[in-house]
Protein backbone atom coordinates (compact mmCIF):
# COMPACT_ATOMS: atom_id res chain seq x y z
CA UNK A 1 0.00 0.00 0.00
CA UNK A 2 1.85 3.17 -1.41
CA UNK A 3 0.35 5.51 1.87
CA UNK A 4 2.24 2.96 4.61
CA UNK A 5 5.71 3.96 2.51
CA UNK A 6 7.61 7.04 4.16
CA UNK A 7 9.41 9.83 2.13
CA UNK A 8 13.29 9.12 1.97
CA UNK A 9 14.72 9.69 4.94
CA UNK A 10 15.02 8.75 8.72
CA UNK A 11 11.63 7.16 9.09
CA UNK A 12 11.78 5.28 5.85
CA UNK A 13 14.68 3.71 7.21
CA UNK A 14 13.33 3.36 11.01
CA UNK A 15 10.08 1.87 9.00
CA UNK A 16 12.14 -0.58 6.42
CA UNK A 17 14.38 -2.27 9.39
CA UNK A 18 10.69 -2.44 11.20
CA UNK A 19 9.65 -4.33 8.47
CA UNK A 20 12.44 -6.78 8.64
CA UNK A 21 12.09 -7.12 12.01
CA UNK A 22 8.70 -8.37 11.83
CA UNK A 23 9.07 -10.81 9.35
CA UNK A 24 11.53 -12.35 11.96
CA UNK A 25 8.89 -11.72 15.01
CA UNK A 26 6.13 -13.38 12.36
CA UNK A 27 8.07 -16.23 12.04
CA UNK A 28 8.40 -16.76 15.66
CA UNK A 29 5.41 -16.04 16.67
CA UNK A 30 3.48 -18.31 14.47
CA UNK A 31 5.89 -21.22 15.02
CA UNK A 32 8.69 -20.70 18.11
CA UNK A 33 6.81 -22.59 20.39
CA UNK A 34 5.96 -25.85 17.59
CA UNK A 35 9.93 -25.43 17.33
CA UNK A 36 10.64 -26.35 20.94
CA UNK A 37 7.83 -29.13 21.14
CA UNK A 38 7.96 -30.55 17.86
CA UNK A 39 11.45 -30.25 16.50
CA UNK A 40 12.98 -30.05 20.19
CA UNK A 41 11.08 -32.21 21.86
CA UNK A 42 10.66 -30.27 25.11
CA UNK A 43 7.47 -31.14 26.93
CA UNK A 44 4.55 -28.83 26.51
CA UNK A 45 4.63 -27.98 30.13
CA UNK A 46 8.57 -27.20 30.63
CA UNK A 47 7.67 -25.00 27.49
CA UNK A 48 5.05 -22.50 28.92
CA UNK A 49 7.17 -22.43 32.06
CA UNK A 50 10.28 -20.86 30.54
CA UNK A 51 8.02 -18.72 28.06
CA UNK A 52 6.91 -17.53 31.55
CA UNK A 53 10.48 -17.19 33.20
CA UNK A 54 11.74 -14.97 30.14
CA UNK A 55 8.19 -12.88 30.17
CA UNK A 56 8.68 -12.12 33.72
CA UNK A 57 12.36 -11.22 33.48
CA UNK A 58 11.90 -8.92 30.23
CA UNK A 59 9.23 -6.34 32.50
CA UNK A 60 12.17 -5.42 34.81
CA UNK A 61 14.80 -4.86 31.72
CA UNK A 62 12.70 -2.57 29.82
CA UNK A 63 13.25 0.40 32.17
CA UNK A 64 16.54 0.23 32.92
CA UNK A 65 17.59 -0.30 29.01
CA UNK A 66 15.24 2.74 28.39
CA UNK A 67 16.97 5.11 30.96
CA UNK A 68 20.31 3.57 29.24
CA UNK A 69 18.79 4.58 25.39
CA UNK A 70 18.35 8.05 26.97
CA UNK A 71 21.74 8.84 28.58
CA UNK A 72 24.21 7.29 26.25
CA UNK A 73 22.12 7.43 22.99
CA UNK A 74 19.08 5.66 21.54
CA UNK A 75 20.37 4.01 18.07
CA UNK A 76 23.55 2.23 19.61
CA UNK A 77 21.78 0.60 22.28
CA UNK A 78 18.33 -0.02 19.80
CA UNK A 79 20.69 -1.89 17.73
CA UNK A 80 22.63 -3.52 20.40
CA UNK A 81 19.52 -4.98 21.48
CA UNK A 82 18.66 -6.58 18.03
CA UNK A 83 22.23 -7.92 17.81
CA UNK A 84 21.35 -9.86 20.97
CA UNK A 85 18.35 -11.06 20.06
CA UNK A 86 19.66 -12.17 16.73
CA UNK A 87 22.62 -14.19 18.85
CA UNK A 88 19.68 -15.65 21.52
CA UNK A 89 17.59 -16.52 18.57
CA UNK A 90 20.52 -18.32 16.67
CA UNK A 91 21.10 -20.18 20.25
CA UNK A 92 17.71 -21.84 19.94
CA UNK A 93 19.65 -24.05 17.73
CA UNK A 94 21.92 -25.38 20.64
CA UNK A 95 19.32 -25.47 23.14
CA UNK A 96 18.57 -29.33 23.39
CA UNK A 97 17.08 -29.54 27.02
CA UNK A 98 15.11 -27.47 29.50
CA UNK A 99 17.76 -24.94 31.00
CA UNK A 100 19.23 -24.05 27.68
CA UNK A 101 16.32 -23.25 26.47
CA UNK A 102 15.64 -20.89 29.17
CA UNK A 103 19.00 -18.94 28.94
CA UNK A 104 18.09 -18.52 25.23
CA UNK A 105 14.35 -17.62 25.38
CA UNK A 106 15.00 -15.49 28.48
CA UNK A 107 18.01 -13.44 26.41
CA UNK A 108 15.69 -13.11 23.53
CA UNK A 109 12.73 -12.12 25.17
CA UNK A 110 14.49 -9.58 27.19
CA UNK A 111 16.17 -8.52 24.84
CA UNK A 112 12.86 -7.64 22.80
CA UNK A 113 11.43 -5.79 25.61
CA UNK A 114 14.75 -3.72 26.18
CA UNK A 115 14.10 -2.80 22.10
CA UNK A 116 10.98 -1.75 22.71
CA UNK A 117 11.73 0.92 24.95
CA UNK A 118 15.45 2.16 23.19
CA UNK A 119 13.52 2.61 20.18
CA UNK A 120 11.39 5.04 21.39
CA UNK A 121 13.36 8.22 21.57
CA UNK A 122 14.22 6.84 18.45
CA UNK A 123 10.98 7.29 16.94
CA UNK A 124 10.71 10.67 19.37
CA UNK A 125 13.54 11.81 17.60
CA UNK A 126 13.15 11.26 13.56
CA UNK A 127 8.94 11.11 13.84
CA UNK A 128 8.58 14.99 13.60
CA UNK A 129 6.03 17.29 15.24
CA UNK A 130 3.87 13.67 15.42
CA UNK A 131 5.73 11.12 16.95
CA UNK A 132 2.72 9.40 17.99
CA UNK A 133 1.01 8.93 14.11
CA UNK A 134 4.61 7.84 12.83
CA UNK A 135 4.11 5.27 16.00
CA UNK A 136 0.60 4.36 14.44
CA UNK A 137 2.47 4.18 10.85
CA UNK A 138 4.87 1.38 11.69
CA UNK A 139 2.20 -0.63 14.06
CA UNK A 140 0.39 -0.79 10.38
CA UNK A 141 4.14 -1.84 8.81
CA UNK A 142 4.46 -4.57 11.80
CA UNK A 143 0.97 -6.05 10.76
CA UNK A 144 2.62 -6.71 7.22
CA UNK A 145 5.67 -7.85 7.86
CA UNK A 146 3.95 -10.46 10.59
CA UNK A 147 1.52 -11.54 7.86
CA UNK A 148 4.57 -12.25 5.68
CA UNK A 149 6.65 -14.04 8.48
CA UNK A 150 3.31 -16.07 9.25
CA UNK A 151 3.37 -17.31 5.61
CA UNK A 152 6.87 -18.22 5.62
CA UNK A 153 6.02 -20.08 8.81
CA UNK A 154 2.95 -21.72 7.55
CA UNK A 155 5.26 -24.01 5.49
CA UNK A 156 7.87 -24.63 7.71
CA UNK A 157 4.90 -26.21 10.30
CA UNK A 158 3.08 -28.03 6.91
CA UNK A 159 6.18 -29.75 6.04
CA UNK A 160 7.44 -30.54 9.73
CA UNK A 161 10.87 -31.36 9.30
CA UNK A 162 13.79 -30.90 12.02
CA UNK A 163 15.52 -29.17 8.74
CA UNK A 164 12.62 -26.84 8.05
CA UNK A 165 12.10 -26.04 11.66
CA UNK A 166 15.89 -25.01 12.07
CA UNK A 167 15.51 -22.78 9.00
CA UNK A 168 12.61 -20.92 10.52
CA UNK A 169 15.04 -20.10 13.42
CA UNK A 170 18.04 -19.15 11.40
CA UNK A 171 15.73 -17.36 9.17
CA UNK A 172 14.24 -15.55 12.23
CA UNK A 173 18.05 -14.79 13.57
CA UNK A 174 18.79 -13.28 10.17
CA UNK A 175 15.94 -10.74 10.07
CA UNK A 176 17.23 -9.26 13.85
CA UNK A 177 20.59 -8.98 12.74
CA UNK A 178 19.61 -7.59 9.10
CA UNK A 179 17.65 -4.98 10.97
CA UNK A 180 19.99 -4.05 13.09
CA UNK A 181 22.35 -3.62 10.22
CA UNK A 182 19.64 -0.98 9.06
CA UNK A 183 19.54 0.65 11.77
CA UNK A 184 23.23 1.82 11.75
CA UNK A 185 22.01 3.86 8.86
CA UNK A 186 20.14 6.56 11.04
CA UNK A 187 22.37 8.93 12.27
CA UNK A 188 22.43 8.99 16.11
CA UNK A 189 20.22 10.36 18.65
CA UNK A 190 22.03 12.96 21.02
CA UNK A 191 21.79 11.76 24.39
CA UNK A 192 19.53 13.74 26.60
CA UNK A 193 21.64 15.39 29.11
CA UNK A 194 21.52 14.20 32.63
CA UNK A 195 19.16 16.61 35.42
CA UNK A 196 19.44 16.98 39.07
CA UNK A 197 17.06 14.89 41.16
CA UNK A 198 15.85 11.65 41.18
CA UNK A 199 16.88 9.19 38.07
CA UNK A 200 14.18 7.01 37.92
CA UNK A 201 11.19 9.86 37.54
CA UNK A 202 8.77 7.44 35.50
CA UNK A 203 8.21 5.03 38.98
CA UNK A 204 7.40 8.57 40.60
CA UNK A 205 5.24 9.80 38.38
CA UNK A 206 1.74 7.94 39.57
CA UNK A 207 -0.54 9.12 37.11
CA UNK A 208 1.46 8.02 34.66
CA UNK A 209 2.00 4.65 36.68
CA UNK A 210 -2.28 4.44 36.66
CA UNK A 211 -2.09 4.95 33.23
CA UNK A 212 0.00 1.95 32.56
CA UNK A 213 -2.01 -0.02 34.14
CA UNK A 214 -5.14 0.90 33.15
CA UNK A 215 -3.10 0.46 29.66
CA UNK A 216 -2.19 -3.09 30.78
CA UNK A 217 -5.63 -4.11 31.58
CA UNK A 218 -6.86 -2.99 28.66
CA UNK A 219 -4.23 -4.31 26.60
CA UNK A 220 -5.56 -7.94 27.36
CA UNK A 221 -7.79 -7.52 23.92
CA UNK A 222 -4.95 -8.45 21.79
CA UNK A 223 -5.08 -12.18 23.29
CA UNK A 224 -8.90 -11.87 22.39
CA UNK A 225 -8.49 -12.68 19.05
CA UNK A 226 -5.04 -15.17 19.11
CA UNK A 227 -6.41 -17.01 22.46
CA UNK A 228 -10.20 -16.90 23.47
CA UNK A 229 -11.40 -16.52 19.73
CA UNK A 230 -9.84 -19.59 18.39
CA UNK A 231 -10.62 -21.77 21.63
CA UNK A 232 -14.35 -20.68 21.53
CA UNK A 233 -15.20 -21.05 17.72
CA UNK A 234 -13.78 -24.83 18.27
CA UNK A 235 -15.32 -25.83 21.53
CA UNK A 236 -18.83 -23.52 21.33
CA UNK A 237 -19.83 -22.98 17.76
CA UNK A 238 -21.11 -25.04 14.65
CA UNK A 239 -18.30 -22.21 12.50
CA UNK A 240 -16.04 -23.64 10.15
CA UNK A 241 -12.76 -23.86 11.58
CA UNK A 242 -10.84 -22.47 8.51
CA UNK A 243 -12.59 -19.11 9.64
CA UNK A 244 -10.00 -18.36 12.21
CA UNK A 245 -7.67 -17.60 9.85
CA UNK A 246 -10.60 -15.65 8.28
CA UNK A 247 -10.66 -13.64 11.70
CA UNK A 248 -7.03 -12.81 11.94
CA UNK A 249 -6.95 -12.10 8.40
CA UNK A 250 -9.49 -9.51 8.96
CA UNK A 251 -8.55 -7.89 11.86
CA UNK A 252 -4.76 -7.98 10.22
CA UNK A 253 -6.21 -6.26 6.96
CA UNK A 254 -8.16 -3.50 8.69
CA UNK A 255 -5.38 -2.58 11.49
CA UNK A 256 -3.24 -2.08 7.77
CA UNK A 257 -5.76 0.09 6.42
CA UNK A 258 -7.24 2.20 9.32
CA UNK A 259 -4.75 2.35 11.79
CA UNK A 260 -3.33 5.75 10.58
CA UNK A 261 -6.19 6.97 10.02
CA UNK A 262 -7.33 6.06 13.24
CA UNK A 263 -4.85 8.00 14.81
CA UNK A 264 -4.82 11.44 13.22
CA UNK A 265 -8.12 12.85 15.62
CA UNK A 266 -6.46 11.15 18.20
CA UNK A 267 -3.97 14.89 18.96
CA UNK A 268 -3.68 15.08 22.66
CA UNK A 269 -3.72 13.05 26.05
CA UNK A 270 -7.82 14.08 26.26
CA UNK A 271 -8.98 12.43 22.86
CA UNK A 272 -6.39 9.48 23.91
CA UNK A 273 -8.49 9.32 27.33
CA UNK A 274 -11.79 9.29 25.14
CA UNK A 275 -10.10 6.95 22.76
CA UNK A 276 -9.58 4.26 25.60
CA UNK A 277 -13.43 5.22 26.81
CA UNK A 278 -14.50 4.27 23.02
CA UNK A 279 -12.57 1.29 22.99
CA UNK A 280 -13.97 -0.26 26.31
CA UNK A 281 -17.61 -0.48 25.00
CA UNK A 282 -16.31 -1.23 21.50
CA UNK A 283 -14.62 -4.44 23.19
CA UNK A 284 -17.90 -5.13 25.13
CA UNK A 285 -19.68 -5.00 22.14
CA UNK A 286 -17.47 -7.21 20.47
CA UNK A 287 -17.75 -9.62 23.69
CA UNK A 288 -21.09 -9.76 23.61
CA UNK A 289 -21.51 -10.40 19.96
CA UNK A 290 -19.04 -13.12 19.54
CA UNK A 291 -20.86 -14.82 23.11
CA UNK A 292 -24.27 -15.37 20.92
CA UNK A 293 -22.35 -17.20 18.21
CA UNK A 294 -22.90 -20.82 20.41
CA UNK A 295 -25.91 -23.34 19.87
CA UNK A 296 -26.56 -21.27 16.65
CA UNK A 297 -26.46 -22.35 13.11
CA UNK A 298 -23.28 -22.26 11.42
CA UNK A 299 -23.72 -19.53 8.87
CA UNK A 300 -25.15 -17.80 12.19
CA UNK A 301 -22.32 -18.16 14.37
CA UNK A 302 -19.58 -17.68 11.51
CA UNK A 303 -21.50 -14.33 10.82
CA UNK A 304 -21.82 -13.32 14.23
CA UNK A 305 -18.13 -14.06 14.44
CA UNK A 306 -17.16 -11.79 12.17
CA UNK A 307 -19.05 -8.69 13.29
CA UNK A 308 -17.49 -8.81 16.56
CA UNK A 309 -14.03 -9.38 15.13
CA UNK A 310 -14.83 -6.42 13.33
CA UNK A 311 -16.34 -4.70 16.41
CA UNK A 312 -13.13 -5.86 18.30
CA UNK A 313 -10.75 -4.60 15.73
CA UNK A 314 -12.42 -1.02 15.81
CA UNK A 315 -11.61 -1.15 19.36
CA UNK A 316 -8.08 -2.43 19.03
CA UNK A 317 -7.71 0.74 16.90
CA UNK A 318 -8.69 3.07 19.57
CA UNK A 319 -6.86 1.19 22.42
CA UNK A 320 -3.85 1.38 19.95
CA UNK A 321 -4.36 5.34 18.71
CA UNK A 322 -4.80 6.03 22.42
CA UNK A 323 -1.55 4.06 23.71
CA UNK A 324 0.60 5.70 21.09
CA UNK A 325 -0.87 9.62 21.66
CA UNK A 326 -0.71 8.86 26.09
CA UNK A 327 2.75 6.79 26.20
CA UNK A 328 4.37 9.67 24.35
CA UNK A 329 2.93 13.05 24.93
CA UNK A 330 2.85 12.27 28.79
CA UNK A 331 6.80 11.28 28.74
CA UNK A 332 8.91 14.10 28.77
CA UNK A 333 11.68 14.08 26.45
CA UNK A 334 14.52 13.78 28.41
CA UNK A 335 13.10 10.60 29.59
CA UNK A 336 11.69 9.02 26.26
CA UNK A 337 12.94 5.59 26.75
CA UNK A 338 12.42 5.15 30.52
CA UNK A 339 8.86 6.61 30.29
CA UNK A 340 8.21 4.22 27.63
CA UNK A 341 9.72 1.52 29.29
CA UNK A 342 7.74 1.82 32.28
CA UNK A 343 4.31 1.95 30.04
CA UNK A 344 5.24 -1.19 28.25
CA UNK A 345 5.13 -2.70 31.49
CA UNK A 346 1.39 -2.91 31.17
CA UNK A 347 1.30 -5.20 27.92
CA UNK A 348 3.79 -7.19 29.47
CA UNK A 349 1.75 -8.08 32.89
CA UNK A 350 -1.17 -8.44 29.95
CA UNK A 351 0.95 -11.24 27.95
CA UNK A 352 1.81 -12.75 31.35
CA UNK A 353 -1.98 -13.10 32.61
CA UNK A 354 -4.41 -12.68 29.83
CA UNK A 355 -4.33 -16.04 28.01
CA UNK A 356 -4.82 -17.86 31.79
CA UNK A 357 -7.43 -15.08 32.50
CA UNK A 358 -9.13 -15.51 29.29
CA UNK A 359 -9.75 -18.99 29.14
CA UNK A 360 -10.90 -19.47 32.39
CA UNK A 361 -13.31 -16.80 31.99
CA UNK A 362 -14.69 -17.27 28.23
CA UNK A 363 -14.00 -20.92 27.81
CA UNK A 364 -14.34 -22.73 30.92
CA UNK A 365 -16.88 -20.03 32.16
CA UNK A 366 -18.74 -20.04 29.08
CA UNK A 367 -20.87 -16.81 27.72
CA UNK A 368 -21.15 -15.44 31.12
CA UNK A 369 -17.15 -14.72 31.06
CA UNK A 370 -17.65 -13.13 28.12
CA UNK A 371 -19.81 -10.47 29.52
CA UNK A 372 -17.56 -10.30 32.50
CA UNK A 373 -14.51 -9.53 30.23
CA UNK A 374 -16.37 -6.99 28.35
CA UNK A 375 -17.30 -5.49 31.57
CA UNK A 376 -13.69 -5.48 32.68
CA UNK A 377 -12.50 -3.55 29.18
CA UNK A 378 -15.47 -0.91 29.55
CA UNK A 379 -14.94 0.35 33.28
CA UNK A 380 -11.32 0.34 32.43
CA UNK A 381 -11.93 2.69 29.45
CA UNK A 382 -14.54 4.69 31.57
CA UNK A 383 -11.82 5.27 33.98
CA UNK A 384 -9.39 6.17 31.42
CA UNK A 385 -9.98 10.17 30.79
CA UNK A 386 -10.36 10.36 34.96
CA UNK A 387 -6.35 9.38 35.05
CA UNK A 388 -5.48 11.46 32.74
CA UNK A 389 -6.57 14.75 33.58
CA UNK A 390 -5.11 13.60 36.58
CA UNK A 391 -1.77 13.54 34.84
CA UNK A 392 -2.21 16.48 33.21
CA UNK A 393 -2.72 18.65 36.27
CA UNK A 394 0.45 16.78 37.32
CA UNK A 395 2.50 17.53 34.76
CA UNK A 396 5.47 20.93 35.25
CA UNK A 397 3.86 24.21 34.20
CA UNK A 398 0.22 22.68 33.62
CA UNK A 399 -3.00 24.99 33.60
CA UNK A 400 -6.28 24.32 34.53
CA UNK A 401 -8.00 23.47 30.71
CA UNK A 402 -11.27 24.03 29.86
CA UNK A 403 -13.09 20.68 28.70
CA UNK A 404 -13.52 20.64 25.07
CA UNK A 405 -16.72 20.64 23.00
CA UNK A 406 -16.62 16.64 22.70
CA UNK A 407 -16.08 15.77 26.38
CA UNK A 408 -18.82 18.08 27.51
CA UNK A 409 -21.19 16.06 25.42
CA UNK A 410 -19.33 12.73 26.16
CA UNK A 411 -19.89 13.69 30.14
Amino acid sequence: MPHLLPDPGPQRTIAASNFVYTVGSGLYLTAGVLYFTQAVHLPAAQVGLGLGIAGALALAVGIAVGHLADRRGARGVYAATLVVQALATAGFLLAESFWPFVVAVCAATAAKGAGLAARSPIIRYHGGDRPQEFRAHLRAVTNIGISLGAVLAGWAVQVGTHSAYQLLVIGNAVAFAASAAIVFRLRPVKPEPAVRGPRWIALRDRPYLALTALDGIMAIQFKVLTVAVPLWLIAATAAPHWLIAGTMLLNTVVVIACQMRASRSIDTPAAGGLAYRRSGFAFLLACVLISLSADIPAWAAATLLLAGVTVHTIGELWHSAAGFEISFALAPQRATGQYLGVFGLGAGLAEAVGPALLISLCITWGRPGWYVVGALFALTGLAAPLAVRWAERQRPGAQPQPESAEERVAA
